[in-house]
């Protein structure tokens, strides 16, 4: 199943990569586990219907389609990173961002660079996820979690990764993250009362976007782009 909708931005960040309101498609894998979904979200289905050379239609967007699609080689579709050794990348790179931290622009931007195409940034500390992803049975203290870094600077296109389905370790987790266990009381019932492993992955359609057509902003994708000092078109 999916849902694909508007999601409204609470952080205040105005860059290139962000808009107050995007839109963001979200599949969700029944009997799924961290690389069903994210092969999923990594899969060069939409490139491989772009235009071609000598198709009729041509043109400057289709150039640049064209390049992107070649390096989303779909027998390569995508690098793997554990985040341990991504941290190791952008320390020798001279960023000091410390283990247990989350990636800023900047940290996406080089460890993107180091690839020709796509990057899966993996295993992330559960404590900077949400609470319900799913622990990595070897390492308690990460999540099987994943981010989908684009190259040329573009950022995270995807994020997702397997969720819990124990009913008694999610309400542990909620607990531990101090969050009103009234309000996920019909989360927790969806496990107690049947579940399965799932996993999904939620995309950003116009960062998606602005990284097939080489686009040099966001606003550019969207007919009416929301922005942190601009809401109404």
């Amino acid at each position: 199943m999916y849902c694909f909708g508007p999601t409204f931005r609470a952080e205040k960040s105005k860059t290139r990569r962000h808009l107050t309101e995007f839109w963001m498609v979200e599949p969700e894998i029944a009997f799924a586990h961290l690389q069903d979904a994210i092969t999923a979200g990594a899969g060069p289905h939409l490139l491989g219907r772009r235009a071609r050379p000598g198709d009729a239609q041509g043109g400057a967007e289709d150039a640049r389609a064209r390049r992107h699609e070649a390096r989303a080689d779909p027998g390569v579709r995508s690098r793997w990173l554990h985040y341990d050794d991504a941290i190791k990348l952008i320390a020798a790179k001279g960023s000091e961002t410390k283990w247990g931290s989350d990636f800023g622009g900047t940290d996406e931007t080089v460890i993107a660079e180091s690839y020709d195409r796509p990057v899966v940034v993996h295993r992330f500390p559960s404590a900077i996820k949400a609470f319900y992803m799913e622990p990595d049975p070897d390492r308690p203290e990460l999540s099987l979690s994943a981010d989908i870094l684009a190259p040329e600077g573009y950022g995270e296109i995807v994020g997702g990764g397997e969720r819990m389905s124990s009913a008694e370790h999610l309400l542990k987790r909620i607990h531990e993250h101090q969050l009103p266990e009234e309000a996920f009381r019909w989360y927790i019932d969806l496990r107690r009362f049947g579940s399965v492993p799932h996993a999904g992955f939620g995309m950003g359609i116009e960062r998606v976007v602005t990284w097939i057509c080489g686009l040099e902003h966001l606003r550019e994708t969207i007919a009416f782009p929301r922005m942190l000092y601009r809401i109404y078109p």
